[in-house]
This record gives C-alpha cells, structure tokens and sequence, in this order.
C-alpha cells in the first residue's frame, strides 16, 4: 500500500483559495498512491487563530468540493488533513459553533467519514476557547486496513487511540500544525502510539510558519514496532512510502500484548480507608 503525505507550506501572503488550489494539485499528482494525507489547518495556519472565524466554512463548503473533485481525479483515498468548520447551531445555543473538522474521501470523491477533533490545543486561549470538541472516534475501513483518525493535540492523549485500536483501527492517521520548538515530541509521540497500539502511524505535519510560530514538517510514517520507515525534512515535501498493512496482525500475534491489558482496576485506597 503506498501513502504520499503532502508536507505543504502554509505562509503569509498566499490566499486561502490560491493553497486550496494548490492542494488540489498536489493530491491529483499522487495519482497511483493508495491513500493522500494533508496536516491540520492548512487553509489557515493552525496558529492563525484569528483566521478561524473568518475563514470558517460549512462541510460542504469550498474546500469540501475542491478535495472531493481532487480524490476523484486522483483516483486515491483521501485524507484532506482538517479545515475550521462551521457547524449550524444544534438547537442549544443560537450560535454556530466552529470545530476543527477533519474530512475523508473515497476514490470516487464520496465523503467517506468526518471526525471533529477531541482535545482542542491552547488551555484557555486559541483553539481552545474558539472552538468546539468533537465527542465521537471514528475509524474509515479502507479495501487493505482500517484508518483510526486523530488530529495533532490529540497525540498526547493515549487513550484516544487505545479506544480506536478497539474500534478496529491498524493505522492512524495524524495530521498536524505541529510547531518547530516541540518537534521532538512529536516524533516521540509519533513512535510511541504506533508501539503501544501495534499499529502504523502516518502523522502529517505542515511547512512554512503560522502566524509566527515556526512548523515543525518532519511528516512521519512509523510501523507498528516503532521504526520509522520515512521522514521528511523541513520543509514543503510529498512524503511517499510503501508500506504493508498485513504486518499489523503478525506483530499483534507474533507479540500479543494487546491481549495482556487490564482494565477496570480499582483506584489506590486512601491511607484513611479502612
């Protein structure tokens, strides 16, 4: 199974529409891969927080139809990194809410799943007051493997991912706007779920600079016994690697630690506690 991970640049003074466009090239050049993934927030910039609100569209916006028509020309499944989404308020409040939404085509350009990332990044500032949580994991059954989706925050939440190897996911898809000063932790991140789920891990990171915070890039697709099979440097790349998704269940059966978890464990008595 090949997969190309679209490393783009995401820089002041290139319009939304012009990197739309350009994307939709990128993905229609990976005609023959398998699976094409782009990062987190690419239209904007994960850290253009002020862009979020302005930017924002609905599912079926502009990006929604640019990468739909770009999966189908391409002939490939695609993982069209994630866009601030404006959802239609639920009834509960009257105003719309923003997610950070996450869209997976099929090679006929049919969305094949949605996910709204779960754990929003910035503490009480950013997208984690801009934006609302997604509340549900979703895996995509692909004709080779299942995909478990994840989005870049959502890599330090180990319990996230557990609970998609649960759902039947062999490999995780992470798209990211992972910034530069902490991309150490991503790439140890990055290993670290793909050893502890047995699992593939193609996580997507951006290029360029967002809103002045410097990109981390070094896109990475990590096997399920934790070696890194490609990484990209820097800057703006196609990271295109064969991988064979049969190797997840030989490594779950020639090493089955999955089957050793314990679950439902009391927690610690206090000292008080008779």
């Amino acid at each position: 199974m090949r997969a190309s991970l679209i490393q783009i640049a995401v820089n002041e003074g290139e319009s939304v529409d012009s990197r739309r466009r350009r994307a939709a090239g990128l993905v229609c050049e990976q005609a023959g891969a398998d699976l094409v993934v782009l990062p987190e927030l690419w239209t904007t910039g994960a850290f253009a927080f002020e862009e979020f609100e302005r930017e924002a569209e609905p599912l079926e916006g502009p990006t929604y139809e640019a990468m739909a028509k770009a999966a189908s020309d391409a002939g490939v499944w695609l993982h069209a990194g994630s866009i601030p989404e404006r959802a239609a308020s639920d009834g509960h409040s009257a105003a719309d809410s923003l997610y950070n939404t996450s869209l997976v085509f099929s090679p006929s350009g049919e969305l094949a799943a949605v996910y709204r990332k779960i754990h929003r990044f910035g503490f009480d500032k950013g997208e984690a007051v801009l934006m609302s949580a997604g509340r549900e994991l979703v895996t995509v059954p692909l004709p080779d493997t299942t995909l478990g989706l994840a989005n870049c925050y959502d890599l330090r939440f180990p319990e996230l991912f557990r609970g998609l190897v649960d759902a039947g996911a062999q490999t995780l898809v992470v798209p990211a706007g992972w910034p530069e000063r902490r991309r150490a932790h991503w790439t140890l991140l990055a290993r670290a779920r793909a050893v502890e789920d047995q699992a593939f891990v193609l996580a997507c990171g951006t290029a360029g600079t967002h809103a002045g915070v410097p990109q981390a890039g070094h896109s990475i697709v990590v096997d399920p016994w934790g070696d890194v099979l490609a990484e990209a440097g820097p800057g703006e790349e196609v990271l295109a690697v064969d991988f064979d998704p049969a190797r997840v269940p030989a490594t779950r059966d020639q090493f089955p630690a999955l089957k050793d978890r314990v679950l439902g464990l009391e927690p610690p008595r206090r000292q008080d506690d008779s």
